[in-house]
């Protein structure tokens, strides 16, 4: 079972190797694939996700989304951060050393 907690500023996330994340022209979305079905992402999930690379720090998702989608600064910030927390939860993504 996973871990669950908030993620914090520092940490780093990467799609668990057993999802594939792509762009499915038939969709019209990014999606994951996995064995047992696709998850169809919406373009927010698709662009935080695409940021889930083993790299990015979160605070530094949470700028470029910000960037990306400047109405609301605070919003996108919380929104990322839930995004995580779920994702996370589900185990379709994991967090990095």
């Amino acid at each position: 079972m996973n871990e669950v907690s908030m993620p914090a500023a520092a940490d780093r996330f990467a799609i668990h190797p057993m999802y594939l994340f792509r762009w499915e022209e038939t969709q019209q979305s990014y999606v994951l694939l996995y064995p047992e079905g696709i998850v169809k992402l919406n373009r927010t999930a698709g662009e935080i996700i695409k940021r889930c690379d083993g790299a990015h720090r979160v605070d530094q998702l949470v700028a470029e989304l910000q960037a990306l989608f400047p109405s609301d600064p605070e919003r996108v910030r919380e929104g990322v951060y839930n995004f995580l927390e779920v994702f996370h939860a589900k185990g379709w993504i994991r967090r990095q050393a």
